[in-house]
């Protein structure tokens, strides 16, 4: 649906975009993360035409944005991270004055707009002016116009910014509803929201691609230790003495007292040997019930920073 190959943006002796190059599949929903300066804005830009690229090329639905822009924005919706509102509009007027922008037929386009407003929630404030509408609501108005003409991809700035946290999971639970219908590229800081929602995501750096892959598969390849979460009910002491000596351990900690006698400790061993069925046996031989199990895999916060944040050398 979407392919981005060798894309670099240049300004003058300054590189925002370095080759670039990954693909969206139709109905995927993919976060695209980077710290900020990392080329993400810029990125985004280019793929919906505001504005080109040094090199390299962007094809949307099998169009290229370059050589045929017309065609390939009308499969764009875009939502940038400051909403284009005219505030002294209504919520109708403004949806309708868009759809004539996208050239929506005139014949399907009331129905097209009591859909959408029904879709996002805005109904019941179609007739009240934009500017008046609280942070959230002019969220919803923004992704409104994203979809008037029903494009098949949408790109979204930070669609959650500012909101409160009930505005965020409506706005989170409506972006994972329209993955069912549209093929999304979504950009944001809060990256719980991207976990929740993304299948797929493209972390950048410095305008060029740190990582492309699950969040999933990116935990399992980053680092060289495993790290396990165990309840175990037993002695402390014994129960340590005993993980130290399977082979792989490389740490263990006790943590709070789960519930009586039973402790949770924090097992780290050899990211390619599975300690697992060891400790099991182990705590089994030893009569000491294992309560829970359950593995500790990076964050896709841990794995952003890890990616992102260049080392340090500190002076003595």
């Amino acid at each position: 649906m979407i392919e981005i190959k060798n894309l670099t943006k240049r300004y003058g002796q300054i590189t925002a975009v370095n080759n670039l190059n990954f693909t969206v599949e139709k109905g995927e929903i993919l976060g695209f993360l980077g710290p900020n300066g990392a080329g993400k804005s810029t990125t985004m830009k280019i793929i919906t035409g505001y504005i080109s690229s040094t090199e390299g090329s962007v094809k949307v639905n099998g169009y290229d944005i370059m050589e045929n822009p017309r065609e390939a924005k009308r499969s764009i919706g875009f939502l940038p991270e400051q909403p284009p509102l005219y505030l002294d509009m209504t919520v109708y007027d403004y949806l309708d004055f868009v759809s004539d922008l996208k050239s929506v037929d005139k014949k399907k386009k009331a129905g097209q707009i009591r859909d959408i407003m029904e879709l996002v929630k805005i109904g019941d404030h179609k007739g009240r002016l934009i500017k008046n509408l609280s942070k959230g609501y002019k969220q919803r108005v923004g992704l409104a116009q994203a979809l008037i003409g029903n494009p098949e991809v949408l790109i979204l700035d930070e669609p959650t910014v500012g909101l409160d946290p009930k505005q965020i999971i409506e706005i989170r639970k409506l972006i994972k509803a329209l993955g069912n219908e549209h093929t999304i590229i979504l950009s944001s800081h809060i990256l719980p929201e991207v976990s929740a929602v993304c299948e797929r995501v493209v972390i950048i750096n410095k305008g060029e691609i740190a990582a492309v892959d699950t969040p999933e598969n990116l935990s399992k390849g980053l680092g060289d230790s495993s790290r396990l979460s165990i309840t175990i009910a037993g002695p402390k002491p014994s129960i340590i003495s005993s993980i130290k000596e399977i082979y792989g351990v490389k740490y263990v900690e006790a943590g709070a007292e789960r519930e009586k006698d039973a402790f949770t400790y924090i097992v780290e061993s050899d990211k390619n040997v599975d300690v697992r069925r060891p400790i099991f046996y182990a705590m089994a031989k030893a009569g000491y019930p294992i309560i829970e199990l359950k593995s500790l895999s990076m964050s896709l916060e841990d794995i952003f920073l890890q990616l992102t944040t260049e080392e340090k050398e500190v002076e003595a």
